[in-house]
């Protein structure tokens, strides 16, 4: 039992926890929302269960693939055994289920809408016969809407109102979600080809794909500088993805795998810049 927990555990890369639970407890709070017992549950909802299913039946469907992927077995994700697919599974429902039935009968129809679309996409992105991640351009817009989706739950569960300024912050999000998925993906091109699997960086290539990850993240920070302080500050940070993803302009697809070393960079880079935005909205809602 153990190493199944522990199995479920590394699965559900603990690393990008906060990516998905940070969203929603933010929106939840901006919209009106307080630090009560529905901000609580969906904050732990996004934060394991979710991740849980997000990352589990991603890593059950991708064996073929993972398996001849270098960079995986790490944080960068888990490989594990055959064995390992079944309880999986059952952790994605039996972890999910009562959080969902909770946040559906507790929200609106508004939050309702957004959250079967944030679990579809969740779900889509990887199954069989769906699988997004095998569609161009789809693959990306899918991996955005996965930490887009629950901001966009927060802001709307409570009934309360959201601003021009809170669309173009959530735009600004989504943009930054593909190209991160785009970006990410540059670096698995010769593992994804030789496992028979598509996705924007294969069918474009990686000179191409790095350089539309670049402009993404350009048009991000451009957003978030037109918005008020502390827009600024959060535009500031976003540029770092640019210098990132910049380096990376004309790389080729035989030399595809070096830009994990700047994907490292991008995981540090999330904490801080996700510091930057707690510190400032703190100051502005204090």
């Amino acid at each position: 039992m153990n190493q199944i927990l522990r199995g479920i555990f590394t699965a559900s890369r603990p690393i990008s926890w906060v990516n998905t639970a940070f969203p929603y407890g933010l929106a939840y709070l901006i919209s009106g929302g307080s630090l009560d017992i529905l901000w609580a549950i969906g904050v732990i909802f996004f934060l394991i269960p979710y991740n849980i299913a997000l990352y589990g039946i991603n890593d059950v469907f991708d064996y073929e693939s993972d398996i001849r992927n270098p960079r995986k077995g790490g944080i960068e994700g888990a490989v594990l055994p055959r064995s390992m697919h079944s309880p999986l599974l059952w952790a994605s429902f039996l972890t999910t289920a009562p959080f969902l039935i909770i946040l559906f009968a507790a929200g609106t129809w508004v939050s309702a809408l957004w959250l079967t679309v944030t679990m579809f996409a969740l779900v889509a992105y990887s199954a069989p016969h769906l699988r997004f991640k095998e569609r161009p351009v789809l693959d990306s817009v899918t991996s955005s809407a996965h930490f887009t989706g629950p901001a966009l739950v927060g802001a709307t569960i409570t009934g309360g109102a959201t601003t021009l300024w809170f669309t173009l912050s959530v735009l600004a999000f989504f943009l930054w979600g593909m190209a991160s998925h785009a970006f990410g993906a540059v670096q698995d091109i010769l593992a994804d080809r030789e496992a028979g699997l598509s996705s924007t960086a294969t069918v474009l290539g990686a000179r191409l794909t790095s350089r539309i990850s670049t402009v993404l993240y350009l048009m991000t920070a451009i957003i978030l500088f037109v918005l008020p302080m502390p827009g600024l500050l959060v535009g500031i940070a976003a540029l770092g993805y640019v210098l990132i993803t910049a380096r990376y302009w004309n790389i080729t697809d035989e030399t595809c795998e070096q830009a994990n070393s700047s994907w490292r960079v991008f995981l540090g880079l999330n904490y801080f810049s996700g510091a930057v935005v707690t510190i400032s909205l703190a100051w502005v809602l204090l």
